[in-house]
């Protein structure tokens, strides 16, 4: 079966290609394959008990340790108002618990409970599982996450520049 050529095809670009055509929105790919990831993060995540934002809450702690919610949400790109919920949530399965910080009562620290610590030889399966999922290999993915990252400081910088 031929593919279907169109004047936006992104594979031949021409002075008439219409770049108000969906296919040619980074956005969208961006946004598509986010939701593609949020779907196979779902089916391998429910043997853990986790939604994805809660599994990037425990990557952040499992990786950093006791963390205030204020740096917890600056690791994330979380503002509280979205974060507590799910740390609440996260301390009701009995993964995390909030104490008010002894140094600064204005600030929550957030720490992993026994549970939380040794939820972590679990979820060691979860970036291999994900790795099968795709079509990369390990550089790929490396490479493709680099360049993400240089897409986002990139993005970050334009919103400074406004």
């Amino acid at each position: 079966m031929a593919t279907k050529r169109y004047p936006g095809d992104m594979t031949t670009p021409s002075p008439t290609t219409d770049w108000l055509r969906l296919d040619q929105q980074i956005c969208f790919s961006l946004n598509a394959a986010s939701r593609a990831f949020g779907g196979v993060y779902r089916v391998i995540l429910k043997d853990l008990g986790l939604t994805y934002p809660q599994y990037l809450v425990m990557l952040v702690l499992w990786e950093h340790g006791d963390l205030p919610v204020k740096k917890l949400g600056e690791h994330l790109r979380l503002d509280s108002g979205t974060l507590s919920p799910l740390l609440k949530r996260l301390e009701s399965a009995g993964l995390v618990r909030r104490e008010r910080s002894a140094r600064d009562e204005r600030s929550v620290d957030v720490r992993l409970t026994e549970e939380g610590v040794a939820l972590r030889e679990r979820a060691l399966e979860v970036p291999r599982r994900i790795v099968a999922a795709t079509t990369f290999d390990v550089d790929e993915i490396r490479e493709l996450r680099a360049r993400l990252d240089e897409l986002t400081t990139a993005l970050d910088s334009a919103q400074l520049e406004e």
